[in-house]
C-alpha cells in the first residue's frame, strides 16, 4: 500500500511502531499532491515548508520519547475559512486577497497539539455560500469520481483532497449541510457535530446560529479520533457548550442490536432520485439485517425547512459581512474618490454574485417593514421543525435518510438556477436548522458515483452515530473502492 492511502488509525500504528516516521508519511502525501492536485484542484494553499518543518520537529521529539497521541504527525487540511496564523485565509474570496489572520482558530491549536500537521488549506464555495464549490472565487474543485461533476459544497475542496488520497483527514464547515453533501458526492465520511460540540472560534462566520465545523474522513473509526481532538467547550466561544465529551472511539465495533431507526416519509418524496431511492432502502435493509428495529414516523414541517434557512442565513450572512469594506481586512479597491466609494467598489468587485445575492436577500428581510413578516416567520418556522425532531427522537434512537437527492451533478448544470442548486441540500438544512448532529457515509453507487446515507441523532449523541455508522460500514466491503485516478491522470479527463 501506498503511504498517502494510509488511514489515520493506519498510520498512527505504524508511527507508534516506528515502523516509518511522521516526514516519510508526509512526503508521501505531499507527492501524491503533485501527482493529482493539477485535476482535483481541492487546495487553495499548500504548506509545504510548513509542514515538513512541523513534521521533523515532531520526530525528533518522538525520538526523545514522546508520546505518540493518535494523531501525531498525521498531515490533514482545513477549509479555508479556518484561521491559521500566518497563513493565507481567503474564504476562497477576493475579498480576503493576501488576508493572513495573526491568530488560530481553536480547532487548528487542539489539532497541532495533538501533533497533527497541516499541509493545505482548501478550495470552498466563497464565504462558504453554495452547494458544489462552483462559487468559489478562485477556481473550481473537481469530483475525484468523474472531474465533469461537482465535489458538492461548500466543503468541497476538503471532501475531494480526502477522497482522492490528498490527506488522511480533513476539516469542514457545515451551515445547511456543507460537510454531509460534499462527503456524499466524494463517497467520504462527513460529521456535523451538534451546534456548540465544536468551538467556532477563528471560523469565519457565515451564519453564526447555524455554523459548525467537523470532520471529513477516510471510515467512520478516523472520524471518531478527530472528533476526540477537536470537541470540547472553549471559553473563546460564548456558543461552546459545556458538556462532558465522552471518548468517541468507544462506540467503534459495537453492536447495533436493539437500536431503533426512524425512518421519516418525507425524506423518501421530496424530489429524490429512483435510484438514489432504492440504494437507501437496501441500506435500510441492512441495518434491520444487523438487528436495529425500524419506527416509521412523520417530520411534517421538512418542507417549510428549505424557504426558512433562505432567509435565516442569508439575514446573519448579510450581517457578519458587512466587515469586509476594504478597510480592516485583504482586498481594497484603490480607484475611488472618497470613503462610500472605496466601499462601493471594494464590495463591488470583491464579493462574487451567489454573496452578493444572499446579501441582498438578508439585508431585505431584516429591513424596517419587512422584519416580522420574512426573519422572525422564519424563525419560528425554525422553532417547529425542531419539536418535529423532538417529538421524533421520543420513539427512536436515530433517523435515516438520505444524505442528497441525487448523486453528484454535472459541472455548470445548476448555475443558472439558482432554487435548483438550494435543492442539493433539502435533507440536510433541517438538521442544521435544529442544531442537530449527523453524519454521512457511503452506502452505495449508482452508475460509478457514491450515495450517501445520511444519520441523525439527538442533541449531543454523536455517540450513538458514530456506533451505527461503524456497524454499517463494516458490513459492507465496497467501502473499500476508490476514484480511478490512475486512469485520469494517464488519459486525460
Amino acid at each position: 500500500m501506498n503511504l498517502y492511502e494510509l488511514k489515520v488509525h493506519e498510520a498512527h500504528d505504524l508511527i507508534k511502531q516506528k515502523k516509518i516516521s511522521c516526514e516519510e508519511i508526509l512526503l508521501g502525501v505531499l507527492d501524491r499532491i503533485e501527482e493529482v492536485e493539477g485535476i482535483v484542484q481541492g487546495f487553495v494553499t499548500v504548506t509545504r515548508d510548513y509542514a515538513l518543518k512541523k513534521a521533523r520537529e515532531t520526530d525528533k521529539k518522538i525520538a526523545l520519547g514522546r508520546k505518540v497521541g493518535p494523531l501525531t504527525g498525521i498531515p490533514f487540511a482545513l477549509k479555508d475559512n479556518m484561521c491559521s496564523k500566518d497563513i493565507l485565509t481567503t474564504c476562497s474570496s477576493k475579498i480576503l486577497e493576501g488576508f493572513k489572520p495573526p491568530y488560530n482558530a481553536t480547532v487548528f491549536e487542539r489539532l497541532e497539539e495533538q501533533g497533527a500537521v497541516l499541509v493545505g488549506k482548501t478550495n470552498m464555495d466563497e464565504f462558504a455560500m453554495g452547494s458544489s464549490t462552483e462559487n468559489s472565487g478562485l477556481f473550481a474543485t473537481k469530483n475525484p469520481w468523474d472531474p465533469s461533476r461537482v465535489p458538492g459544497g461548500s466543503s468541497g475542496g476538503s471532501a475531494a483532497v480526502v477522497a482522492s488520497d490528498q490527506v488522511p483527514f480533513a476539516l469542514g464547515s457545515d451551515t445547511g449541510g456543507s460537510i454531509r453533501q460534499p462527503a456524499s458526492y466524494c463517497g467520504v465520511v462527513g460529521m456535523k457535530p451538534t451546534y456548540g460540540r465544536v468551538s467556532r472560534y477563528g471560523l469565519v462566520a457565515f451564519a453564526s446560529s447555524l455554523d459548525q465545523i467537523g470532520p471529513l474522513t477516510k471510515d467512520v473509526k478516523d472520524c471518531a479520533l478527530v472528533m476526540n481532538a477537536i470537541c470540547g467547550s472553549d471559553l473563546k466561544d460564548s456558543t461552546s457548550a459545556p458538556v462532558d465529551v465522552p471518548d468517541f472511539c468507544s462506540f467503534i465495533g459495537k453492536e447495533v442490536k436493539g437500536i431503533r431507526m426512524g425512518i421519516a416519509e418525507e425524506y423518501f418524496s421530496l424530489g429524490i432520485d429512483d435510484a438514489v431511492r432504492n440504494v437507501i432502502g437496501k441500506a435500510i435493509d441492512n441495518l434491520e439485517n444487523l438487528g436495529m428495529g425500524k419506527v416509521e414516523l412523520s417530520l411534517p414541517h421538512t418542507s417549510y425547512a428549505l424557504p426558512a434557512y433562505y432567509l435565516v442565513s442569508p439575514a446573519e450572512a448579510s450581517s457578519n459581512l458587512s466587515r469586509y469594506d476594504g478597510i480592516r481586512y485583504g482586498f481594497r479597491h484603490e480607484d475611488s474618490n472618497n470613503l462610500l466609494e472605496t466601499y462601493q467598489k471594494t464590495r463591488s468587485r470583491g464579493f462574487g454574485a451567489e454573496v452578493k445575492r444572499r446579501i441582498m436577500l438578508g439585508t431585505y428581510a431584516l429591513s424596517s417593514g419587512y422584519y416580522d413578516a420574512y426573519y422572525l416567520k422564519a424563525q419560528k418556522v425554525r422553532t417547529l421543525i425542531k419539536n418535529d425532531f423532538d417529538e421524533a427522537f421520543k420513539n427512536c434512537d436515530v433517523i435515516v435518510t438520505p444524505t442528497a437527492p441525487t448523486v453528484s451533478f454535472k459541472a455548470g448544470e445548476n448555475t443558472q438556477d439558482p432554487l435548483q442548486m438550494y435543492l442539493n441540500d433539502v435533507f440536510t438544512i433541517p438538521v442544521s436548522m435544529s442544531g442537530l448532529p449527523a453524519v454521512s457515509i457511503p452506502c452505495g453507487f449508482i452508475n460509478g458515483l457514491p450515495v450517501g446515507l445520511q444519520i441523525i441523532g439527538k442533541p449531543f449523541d454523536e455517540g450513538t452515530i458514530l456506533q451505527v455508522a461503524d456497524a454499517f460500514e463494516q458490513s459492507r466491503s465496497f467501502l473499500n473502492m476508490k476514484p480511478n485516478f490512475g486512469s485520469f491522470v494517464r488519459g486525460g479527463v
